[in-house]
């Protein structure tokens, strides 16, 4: 408990501060939104990692192409995992999540403000809205858009099935997925709990890109298929080395 209040302590002046920095900006309309939340994002992030002394090492990151538009879809099961690949995916990105966030006060807006994309996985037509705004982000702003694609934290460790919405956009826009498997985070904080493990490592796995080149919509079981294997295996690699 001592580990959550120490990062609580962090956490929540750190978000006040920047989410507040990219209202006021978008509020004024100020130039340079996107790189703004860029910063904002990875700076946020940093910072409540070295408060649980968290250490992050990544493998392979040179896969992700700063240049051009990726879908990325990783495994989740801790709220660590948002702040590792806020802190260190290379280039542009945007978060795909739930809708749930917007309604958290100041981070919500923020969120918004910076281009994430929201999704109410209990709409189904709200929900292929979301792939068309994600899909169009992809065409005009060329992020690496992220995916929890089995669609929230697995309470286990282990790999649940996955959703097809990631696979859906990859298809229709016309790009590649990147596998990614996040080790360690649950032995930070895992769901439901509220305790933080400090002074623990977390490792990045970033596989082989999938190409979509050919796949049409009927495809689409088949790339979340082969995507979830390529995400079990990273993840069957091996443990982290010294988790502490």
């Amino acid at each position: 408990m001592i580990g959550f209040l120490w990062v609580a302590l962090v956490a929540v002046p750190a978000t006040i501060w920047y989410a507040g920095k990219v209202v006021w900006a978008s509020r004024r309309k100020r130039d340079g939104m996107p790189c703004l939340c860029e910063e904002v994002a990875r700076t946020w992030a940093r910072r409540i990692l070295r408060a649980a002394r968290v250490r992050v090492e990544l493998e392979n990151p040179e896969v992700i192409d700063p240049d051009r538009p990726q879908v990325l879809v990783a495994n989740h099961v801790s709220w660590f995992d948002v702040l590792v690949l806020a802190a260190y995916t290379p280039g542009p990105f945007s978060f795909v999540a739930k809708k749930e966030l917007e309604k958290i006060p100041l981070f919500g807006p923020a969120w918004l403000a910076c281009g994430h994309i929201s999704i109410d996985r209990q709409d189904r037509g709200s929900a292929i809205a979301s792939l068309e705004v994600a899909g169009k982000r992809l065409e005009e702003d060329r992020p690496t858009v992220i995916l929890f694609a089995e669609g929230t934290r697995s309470p286990t460790g282990e790999l649940r099935a996955f959703k097809k919405g990631a696979f859906v956009l990859a298809i229709q826009a016309g790009v590649e997925v990147v596998p990614a498997a996040i080790l360690g985070s649950r032995e930070v904080m895992a769901k439901g709990s509220w305790r933080i493990s400090t002074g623990r490592t977390i490792r990045v796995r970033f596989g082989t890109p999938i190409p979509v080149e050919g796949l049409r919509m009927e495809d689409r079981d088949g790339l979340m298929h082969r995507s979830r294997d390529a995400v079990a295996a990273l993840l069957a690699a091996g443990p982290v080395p010294g988790g502490r």
